[in-house]
């Protein structure tokens, strides 16, 4: 798997709608906005789309990772993700809830091979990037 240790992106209004943007990132091109019931077009995913796509992607590349590395049976791999935000009883605030749903194809997968995926699955590099407590640096820079 790779390290990521030093990557940057670029994004940018478009101007197609009130919040769409596109996006450049190792050399791939993609365009996010908000849904038409949040003010945008729908032109392309929305933050939260992508946050939730980066975790299950992460999340079936490092069963692969693991699964190949211990040369066992695993046909394909498949995530179904999830994600709401839930009001914290009497605090008065939300928190954020991500749901992971895998499905292991290879009939000749054992049930010990099957829980050690699942527990290798829980520790993707973003979901352990999500779960620990990032630095974000933010500076405005001159026009």
């Amino acid at each position: 798997m790779s390290d990521n240790s030093s990557i940057s992106a670029h994004i940018e209004e478009s101007g197609e709608s009130a919040f769409a943007v596109f996006m450049e990132v190792s050399g791939h091109h993609l365009v996010g906005d908000e849904p038409v019931s949040a003010g945008g077009a729908n032109l392309g995913p929305s933050p939260y789309d992508l946050l939730l796509a980066a975790l299950g992607e992460c999340t079936a590349m490092t069963v692969r990772w693991y699964a190949k590395r211990m040369n066992w049976p695993l046909d394909k791999v498949e995530v179904r993700m999830g994600h709401t935000k839930r009001e914290v009883v009497g605090a008065g605030s939300k928190i954020d809830v991500f749901t992971k749903d895998i499905l292991l194809h290879g009939p000749d997968l054992t049930q010990e091979q099957r829980d050690k995926l699942l527990d290798v699955a829980g520790k993707c590099p973003v979901q352990r990037s999500l779960l620990a407590t990032p630095v974000i640096r933010t500076t405005l820079v001159p026009s």
